[in-house]
């Protein structure tokens, strides 16, 4: 089954990638539209955060890739991340990476300085959104990054991204190590970001979370796509449902 996209924003083709003599991921193929959440699911180790670096140009040095990376309708494999960036891919990485010692508010602020060193003068313009989607950031805003909870830090990683206006937002792993609550909270605001336009991938164990929010889901599997189709439908998959979701297909 192939997703009918008539406006993508990413499409991805025969895209591999090889640390020495192991390929982490083999002639992956996906796309995402325009306000899009596309959702790839798949077990620890099988080759989901290979598969972003690869898309954002941020693989290793021991990492080669080699495939097909349109952004925009334009090829971008050949192109260094900087380039990708300024171009409004974005990713947000699992370690999420703040600057611990510098406030809520200088962090935001950050996450806007290509746009500001493209010669922006409203490169502060997304603050208030990104206030409005999180408001405990707001509460915190003069608060060191570093002494936020979990949640929080997820948030101000999302909202930094947010800064620079991105039509292509990559998520690694959003929900990992937080409690459910504000697993649920995350998920809720990524399902928001549709209003905006802003396309997202999002990279997920948590199998039930990222299929409830998007479009359109793949099923990655030692380093091979082994299923997609429409969310509603892999949440109704009697193999997804037995091997991701916990249950038994009795009680699918």
């Amino acid at each position: 089954m192939m997703s009918q996209i008539t406006n993508p924003i990413l499409q991805v083709d025969r895209l591999s990638v090889r640390y020495g003599k192991v390929e982490a991921l083999h002639d992956g193929k996906l796309t995402v539209g325009a306000g899009q959440i596309v959702s790839v699911i798949g077990p620890n180790g099988a080759g989901k955060s290979t598969l972003l670096n690869a898309i954002m140009g941020a693989l290793p040095s021991s990492g080669h890739a080699k495939g097909s990376v349109r952004y925009l309708g334009e090829e971008v494999s050949a192109l260094a991340i900087e380039r990708r960036v300024s171009r409004g891919m974005c990713l947000v990485p699992e370690k999420r990476e703040l600057f611990a010692t510098m406030a809520v508010e200088d962090n935001l602020i950050l996450g806007a300085y290509r746009r500001k060193r493209a010669g922006e003068r409203n490169f502060l313009d997304q603050i208030d959104e990104v206030y409005r989607l999180f408001p405990r950031l707001k509460e915190r805003r003069k608060q060191a990054a570093g002494t936020l909870s979990g949640g929080e830090r997820q948030m101000l990683a999302v909202g930094r991204a947010l800064m620079g206006k991105p039509q292509l937002l990559m998520l690694d792993e959003p929900s990992l190590g937080l409690a459910p609550l504000i697993v649920k909270e995350i998920f809720h605001i990524i399902s928001a970001l549709r209003q905006s336009g802003v396309a997202t991938l999002l990279i997920e164990q948590n199998a039930r979370a990222a299929l409830q929010i998007s479009d359109y889901g793949y099923v990655l599997e030692t380093g091979e796509f082994a299923l997609e189709g429409k969310a509603d439908d892999l949440q109704h998959d009697p193999q997804v449902i037995e091997t991701y979701l916990g249950l038994s297909k009795k009680m699918a």
